[in-house]
C-alpha cells in the first residue's frame, strides 16, 4: 500500500527530507521522546484556522461542540477565535466558565439536564438553552418560581430524518431520546406550551447524526423542518452539528463553508428568515490531531495475522470499539514510506476486542519500540478517554511556532488513587 495521504494530516504538517514528521513545527518523534506515549499532539493554527472558518461561514452565534474535545485550553481557543461553546453537562460547564468563558457565550444541552445542572447554567447567565423534554420544562418551571431568570430557549425537534450513519450516531430519527418529535405532534405541544409560558422562544434546533458526509442530508432536515420552522417566525434555527471528516484513504467530506452553504441556501429557499447557525466539532478538532503510541509487542500468527500491540488502546480512543471506526496508521520517523504489511493495531487492555486499527497498514521494517502514530484523532479520543485497567490517561500537548506545551498532564498512579476511599 501507498504512504499515507498527506490529506489526513493536520494543516502544518511537514515532512522533512529524512521523512520525519513535524507538526506546528515541533518534530514528532522528538514530542514522543520529550513527553511520552500515548500522548496527543494538536496543531493549534489548524484548530484556530476551523473555528475561524466556523465564524466565517455561520456568523455569530456559531458554536463550537465541546463534546467533541474539551480542555481548558480548547476552550479558550475557541473563544478568542470568535465561536459560542455548546455544553451538554454540568462538568463541560463547569469548566468552559473556569476556563474564562463568558457565560453569554455558552449554549447549554443535554437530554436529562438536572435540575442541579440547569440552576448552575441558569444563574451563570448562559447565552441559550436548548430544552429536550416536557420533564426539563417542569425543571425550569420550578426555578422560575424562585424567582431564577430563565434565558430564551430553543426546542430539539426530532425530525424523523434518517442519516446514513452508525446507527448510535443517529440523532434525527423518530426512535431517539433526543429531543421533541415532528411527526409524534411532541415538537408543536412543546411550542404551544413555551408560547404561552412566560420564558422568550428564541429558536428551533434540530440535529440529526454524527459523521455525515452528505451536505445533502442537511438540506433534506430543512425541507422536512420548513412546514413547521418558517410560520413561528422565531429568531434562530440551529441545525447541530454532524459534518463528516476523512478517516481514512478513500473518504472525502465537505468543508465546513461548503456545508454552511448548502444548510444556508435550503434555508433561503425554504423561506426560513432567523438566524441560522450549527455546532460543528468533530470538524473542527479530528483532523488537528495525531495519537503517538509505542510498539511492545509483534505477534505474528502465520496464516492468520499479526498483532501489533501499542501503549495505549481503547482506553484512549473507543471509537473502534463502539462504532467500527476505521483509522490509518503509520511511523512518524518514515512518514512518506510504503505501506506494505498487514497488521491489526491493537492495545494493552484485557480484551480481544481492544482494537485500535482493524486493518492496518505498515512500512515492512516496523519494530519494537517504534513510534507508531494514527491521524485524524482530534476528536472522541480525549473526550471519551477512561481508566479502564487503570490505565493512567495521556497527556495533551498543543504545538504551533516551533513549540509545544503541555494542556493536560499525563494522569499518574496517584491520581488514581486519589479517589479511592479504600485506601485511606
Amino acid at each position: 500500500m501507498s504512504a499515507l495521504p498527506r490529506s489526513l494530516l493536520p494543516a502544518t504538517a511537514t515532512v522533512a527530507g529524512s521523512g520525519r514528521l513535524s507538526i506546528g513545527g515541533c518534530d514528532v518523534v522528538d514530542l514522543a521522546e520529550q513527553y511520552g506515549t500515548p500522548l496527543f499532539v494538536y496543531d493549534e493554527d489548524h484548530l484556530r484556522a476551523r473555528c475561524r472558518e466556523a465564524v466565517a461561514a455561520f456568523g455569530d452565534g456559531v458554536a463550537y461542540a465541546t463534546k467533541a474535545f474539551l480542555c481548558g485550553a480548547m476552550a479558550r481557543l475557541a473563544h478568542e477565535e470568535g465561536m459560542c461553546l455548546d455544553v451538554a453537562t454540568g462538568g463541560e460547564l463547569d469548566l468552559a466558565l473556569a476556563a474564562g468563558v463568558p457565560a453569554d457565550r455558552l449554549v447549554m444541552h443535554g437530554n436529562n439536564k438536572s435540575e442541579a445542572e440547569l440552576r448552575a447554567a441558569l444563574t451563570a447567565g448562559v447565552r441559550r438553552l436548548v430544552v429536550d423534554s416536557f420533564d426539563e420544562l417542569d425543571r425550569l418551571d420550578r426555578l422560575a418560581a424562585e424567582g431564577i431568570e430563565v434565558p430564551p430557549l430553543l426546542v430539539r425537534v426530532t425530525p424523523g430524518v434518517e442519516a446514513h450513519t452508525h446507527e448510535y450516531l443517529r440523532t434525527g430519527i423518530a426512535d431517539s431520546k433526543f429531543g421533541f418529535g415532528l411527526g409524534s405532534g411532541a415538537a408543536r405541544a412543546a411550542v404551544d406550551r413555551l408560547r404561552v409560558s412566560p420564558y422568550r422562544l428564541a429558536g428551533i434546533h434540530a440535529h440529526i447524526g454524527s459523521q455525515v458526509f452528505d451536505a445533502g442530508f442537511f438540506a433534506d432536515v430543512v425541507a422536512v423542518l420548513a412546514p413547521f420552522v418558517a410560520p413561528l417566525g422565531l429568531d434562530e434555527l440551529s441545525l447541530g452539528g454532524g459534518l463528516g471528516v476523512a478517516y481514512v484513504e478513500g473518504e472525502d467530506a465537505p468543508t465546513i463553508a461548503d456545508w454552511a452553504q448548502a444548510i444556508l441556501a435550503a434555508c433561503e429557499a425554504a423561506g426560513i428568515t432567523g438566524r441560522v447557525v450549527a455546532e460543528p466539532g468533530r470538524a473542527i478538532a479530528a483532523q488537528a490531531a495525531v495519537t503517538l503510541y509505542r510498539v511492545g509487542t509483534i505477534k505474528d500468527i502465520p496464516g492468520v495475522r499479526t498483532y501489533v500491540a501499542v501503549d495505549g488502546g481503547m482506553s484512549d480512543n473507543p471509537r473502534p470499539v463502539l462504532y467500527g471506526s476505521g483509522y490509518e496508521a503509520f511511523l512518524p520517523r518514515e512518514t512518506d514510506a510504503d505501506r506494505p504489511r498487514p497488521v491489526r493495531v491493537v492495545g494493552k487492555h484485557c480484551e480481544s476486542g481492544d482494537i485500535i486499527v482493524h486493518h492496518a497498514m505498515v512500512p515492512a521494517d516496523l519494530e519494537v519500540g517504534d513510534v507508531l502514530a494514527t491521524p485524524v484523532t482530534g476528536a472522541y479520543g480525549h473526550s471519551m478517554g477512561s481508566n479502564y485497567n487503570m490505565v493512567l490517561r495521556p497527556a495533551v500537548v498543543f504545538a504551533a511556532g516551533g513549540s509545544a506545551r503541555v494542556v493536560v498532564r499525563r494522569e499518574t498512579y496517584e491520581d488514581l488513587k486519589a479517589r479511592d476511599l479504600g485506601l485511606i
